[in-house]
């Protein structure tokens, strides 16, 4: 059975970093992009990354570009976001996903509704 399971959240201070893993199995994990969405507290889900297969295009929310890096290992079956100068406002549950369309755009990716797969969550919360 298909299972995605996030690690590595917590409590950071402003400022800080934490990487989130996910792990996967139940699927054949090199034929799926890989993203991350997360939801704030009263808010709806919003994309955070995504990343087509080892080496290739990755995309990223406006929020989170140029400090968060989405990275996976195919051999390990697992999807990483790394999450550095990390803010209040990064305070949420993050989810992974997987979606079996492998020849999208950004547009494509940052849509929920264009995932197969998700996680259950992991709680990050930023605060000093």
């Amino acid at each position: 059975q298909v299972q995605l399971v996030e690690s590595g959240g917590g409590l950071v201070q402003p400022g800080g970093s934490l990487r989130l893993s996910c792990a996967a199995s139940g699927f054949t994990f090199s034929n799926y992009v890989m993203g991350w969405f997360r939801q704030p507290p009263g808010k709806e889900r919003e994309f955070v990354a995504a990343l087509k297969w080892s080496g290739g295009s990755t995309y990223y929310g406006d929020l989170v570009k140029g400090r968060f890096t989405i990275s996976r290992d195919d051999a390990e079956n697992t999807v990483y976001v790394q999450m550095n100068s990390l803010k209040s406002d990064d305070t949420a549950v993050y989810y992974c996903a997987a979606s079996r369309i492998m020849w999208g755009t950004f547009a494509t990716y940052a849509t929920s509704a264009k995932y197969d797969y998700w996680g259950q969550g992991t709680q990050v919360t930023v605060s000093s």
